[in-house]
């Protein structure tokens, strides 16, 4: 009885370097692979997920503030204003979100991703993956929230 080959992998190493790392591979790479492609791709992909997803909630939203709904108690007219309203405002949050999702994968495309805006460096791998869209290092952040509480700025 023949038994049967395992099948060959045919992936190359150039495929193999632009697939999409888990975020446990991201954390392991070393300093020197910093905003590599597969570091990018990985990004990318986390940038536009959020974007779709806000998106999809500001269609839900319009959907749902266009349901008109008649109620004669003056108490559940109130609740639903009330819904409406802290619904708008966190969709305006998100819409400022969307903002700088937008603004990040322009980043990634011009190449400038994962590299502080203020001092050059690098944010970093962890404060990315907490916070996508962050154009600034922590240092550079901290000095920044700093100046405003001295300053209010």
């Amino acid at each position: 009885m023949a038994t049967k080959a395992a099948p060959k992998k045919t992936k190359s190493a150039k495929a193999d370097n632009t697939s999409i790392p888990t975020e446990a591979e991201l954390l392991k790479m070393p300093e020197s692979e910093y905003m590599n492609a597969r570091q990018l791709a990985f990004f990318k992909q986390r940038l536009q997920q959020l974007e779709d997803e806000i998106l999809t909630n500001a269609g839900e939203t319009t959907e749902h503030l266009r349901e008109t709904q008649f109620v004669p108690d003056p108490a559940d007219r109130a609740t639903i204003e009330e819904e409406h309203a802290l619904e708008l405002r966190t969709r305006d949050r998100e819409r400022k979100l969307l903002k700088k999702v937008q603004q990040s994968l322009a980043r990634i495309e011009s190449g400038e991703y994962g590299w502080c805006e203020e001092t050059g460096e690098a944010i970093g791998v962890p404060r990315l993956l907490a916070r996508p869209t962050a154009t600034l290092s922590l240092e550079a952040q901290e000095r920044r929230e700093m100046r405003q509480k001295m300053f209010g700025d």
